[in-house]
């Protein structure tokens, strides 16, 4: 299915859904239970393999990261395991250090 599809289908324009992909807007409840039922996967899919605990410090930086880079350069540090993750902050501190 096309964002374009998608975007019909859920009352949107294709953009929207390219800044719902790309986290520059967040969606609604109501949009993404359409979203849902268009694609025809359960809302919880959109959830799998996420906690069920309060929002780390992970999830509220990156709701409070303000352009597209800072949210993808947070989603990818995140997403490696923590030691992977102190090597790369020790490598961009020593990169900063260099310069």
């Amino acid at each position: 299915m096309t964002q374009v599809q998608l975007g019909a289908a859920v009352g949107v324009r294709f953009q929207q859904i390219q800044k719902y992909e790309t986290g520059t807007n967040r969606v609604s409840a109501s949009r993404l239970w359409k979203i849902a039922g268009t694609l025809g996967v359960p809302v919880t899919y959109f959830f799998e393999g996420l906690s069920r605990s309060a929002p780390s410090d992970a999830e509220t930086l990156l709701h409070s990261a303000t352009t597209p880079e800072s949210r993808a350069l947070l989603r990818v540090y995140y997403s490696f395991p923590p030691k992977q993750r102190h090597c790369l902050l020790q490598l961009v501190k020593a990169m900063g250090d260099a310069t």
